[in-house]
C-alpha cells in the first residue's frame, strides 16, 4: 500500500494532498492505529485489563518505529505487522512490563491489521481526492453556466457535427466529475470497513465478547463496521479500485477534450500558461497543454492497477497464499495517481481559457455544412424524408468538394426554391437556432451539481 512520492518523476504523476497519506510514515501509523483501536475496544468489552490497554495506546506512534528496519524484517512472515507487533511489544514491556504487553495484537491476525490500515489509508486519502474533484466541478460549473449559450462545432468521429455550445460540453464534464466522486463517497463511507476475524475468521480467541470487540474496533476507527470477516472476500477492495478507475476515466475525458480544444488548427481554448507553464524545450512558440497531458498519463496506468486488483479477488477458503499481498502496492498507487490528476484537473478547469470568437470561425468554417440536418427536415414535409435527404447529402457534397457555400448551393436548386424563400434558408442555417435543449441541459447539470452539494 505504501507509495514513494517523490525523486525524478513522481511528482509529475502524483503531487496532491493525498501523497501525505500514502507515505510509509501515514501507511505505519494507519497499522499503529489499528492496534490502538483494537486495545480500547477489547478494554471496553471487559478483556483486556485498563493499564495494559493504555500502555499499548500511548505506545502507537509512528515515530518510535523505522518502516524501513520493519520493511526488511517483513520478509521472514511475509508482511510488516508481525515485526511491528514484535516490536511495538517490546516497547509496552520496557514502559509498562511483561503483563501488559502480554495484551499486544490480542485477538487478531497480522491480516486484520494490515487489511485495516488499508481502509484507513484510503478513507484519509480519499478526503483531499474528493476535495479536489469537487473543486474541478466546480470549475466546470462556472464554465458552464459563463458559457451556457456560447456556440461551438459538436465533433462526432473527429467531424464538425452539429451546432453545440462550450457550455454543454463543460456541463459534460460537471455531470462525470460529480458522479464519479458520489460514487467514491459512498465507497468511502459505507464500503471501507474495519476488518477482524482473528486466526480463521471466527475471533476464537476473544471468546463470547468477539462480536462485540469488533464492532467497538470499527467505531473507534471511524470505519463501518461488516457483518463478518473479509479475509478473502475481496469486494469491498474492487468497488474501491473500479471507482478510481471510473474517476480517471472521467478525468482523462476532460484532459483529452481539452488536449484538442488547445490544438493550433483549433485553438478554441488553452490551459493557463503563467510561470512558463507548457513551454517547450527547443519551440519557444510551443505552448503545451501539460496539465492535461499529465492527466492523461497518469490515467493510462490506472486500468492496469484496476485489474491487478480485480485479478486478485479469488482467494482460497479462509485465507490467500499470494493474492492478497498483490493487493497492497496497487492500491497506493491508485490512489497516488488519481490524487494527482484530481489535483491538476482542478488546476487546469479553474484557469481554463475559452476563445469564442475561435469557436465561431470553426463553427462557420464549413459554410453552413453542419446545419444539413436542419434543412433537410425542413424539405422533409414536402418533398418526402428520403427526397430531401439525397437532395441535402448531394449539395452538400457538392459544397464541399467545390468550396462554394452551402447557402449559395441551396438557393441556386430549383428544388430548394420551390419550397424555401431567401429568409427561411438563412434562417435554417443559423446555427443558434438548432441548438435543440442545450441550455435545459446545462441548466438541469449545474442543478443536479447543486443538489451533490448540499448533502456534503
Amino acid at each position: 500500500m505504501p507509495s514513494e512520492n517523490g525523486g525524478l518523476l513522481g511528482p509529475l504523476f502524483g503531487g496532491s494532498r493525498a501523497d501525505a497519506e500514502l507515505s510509509d510514515r501515514a501507511f505505519l501509523q494507519a497499522m499503529l492505529d489499528a492496534e490502538r483501536a483494537l486495545a480500547v475496544a477489547a478494554r471496553r468489552a471487559g478483556v483486556v485489563p485498563e493499564p495494559a490497554a493504555a500502555a499499548i495506546a500511548a505506545a502507537c506512534q509512528a515515530d518510535r518505529f523505522d518502516p524501513g528496519d520493519l520493511g526488511r524484517r517483513a520478509e521472514a512472515a511475509g508482511n510488516p505487522v508481525v515485526p511491528l507487533v514484535r516490536d511495538l511489544t517490546g516497547q509496552v514491556t520496557a514502559e509498562a512490563g511483561p503483563e501488559a504487553a502480554r495484551w499486544v495484537h490480542h485477538g487478531a491476525t497480522s491480516q486484520d491489521i494490515l487489511d485495516t490500515a488499508a481502509s484507513l489509508v484510503a478513507a484519509r486519502a480519499l478526503g483531499p481526492i474528493l476535495d479536489d474533484l469537487d473543486g474541478a466541478a466546480a470549475g466546470c460549473a462556472r464554465l458552464a453556466q459563463d458559457h451556457r449559450d456560447t456556440v461551438m462545432a459538436a465533433r462526432t468521429l473527429g467531424q464538425q457535427a452539429l451546432p453545440t455550445t462550450f457550455g454543454l460540453k463543460a456541463a459534460g464534464w460537471l455531470a462525470a466529475l460529480d458522479e464519479t466522486a458520489a460514487g467514491l463517497d459512498r465507497v468511502r463511507t459505507e464500503r471501507l470497513a474495519a476488518q477482524l476475524g482473528g486466526a480463521a475468521g471466527t475471533l476464537a480467541s476473544l471468546g463470547p465478547e468477539g462480536i462485540e470487540v469488533a464492532a467497538g474496533y470499527a467505531g473507534e476507527l471511524g470505519l463501518a463496521e461488516p457483518a463478518l470477516p473479509w479475509h478473502t472476500n475481496r469486494a469491498r477492495v474492487a468497488e474501491l479500485a473500479g471507482a478510481l478507475g471510473a474517476a480517471a476515466g472521467v478525468l482523462a475525458k476532460l484532459a483529452l477534450d481539452v488536449t484538442l480544444l488547445a490544438q493550433t488548427e483549433v485553438a478554441e481554448a488553452n490551459e493557463p500558461a503563467e510561470g512558463g507553464r507548457g513551454g517547450s524545450s527547443t519551440l519557444p512558440h510551443k505552448r503545451n497543454p501539460v496539465g492535461a497531458v499529465l492527466i492523461r498519463a497518469a490515467a493510462a496506468r490506472v486500468p492496469g492497477l484496476v485489474a491487478t486488483l480485480l485479478g486478485s479477488m479469488a482467494q482460497e477458503q479462509e485465507r490467500a497464499t499470494g493474492a492478497w499481498h498483490a493487493e497492497w502496492e496497487p492500491l497506493g498507487e491508485l490512489l497516488r495517481l488519481v490524487g494527482g490528476a484530481a489535483r491538476r484537473a482542478r488546476e487546469l478547469v479553474r484557469g481554463l481559457e475559452v476563445h469564442p470568437d475561435r469557436m465561431r470561425a470553426n463553427l462557420e468554417a464549413t459554410s453552413g455544412l453542419l446545419l444539413t440536418e436542419r434543412v433537410a427536415g425542413a424539405l422533409a414535409g414536402p418533398l418526402g424524408r428520403a427526397e430531401a435527404g439525397d437532395l441535402v447529402q448531394r449539395l452538400a457534397r457538392e459544397a464541399s468538394d467545390s468550396g462554394r457555400p452551402l447557402r449559395e448551393l441551396l438557393l441556386a436548386s430549383e428544388a430548394v426554391r420551390g419550397q424555401l424563400d431567401e429568409g427561411e434558408v438563412d434562417r435554417l442555417l443559423d446555427p443558434e437556432g438548432y441548438l435543440g435543449s442545450a441550455g435545459r441541459f446545462v441548466d438541469r447539470a449545474l442543478a443536479a451539481h447543486q443538489a451533490h452539494r448540499g448533502p456534503r
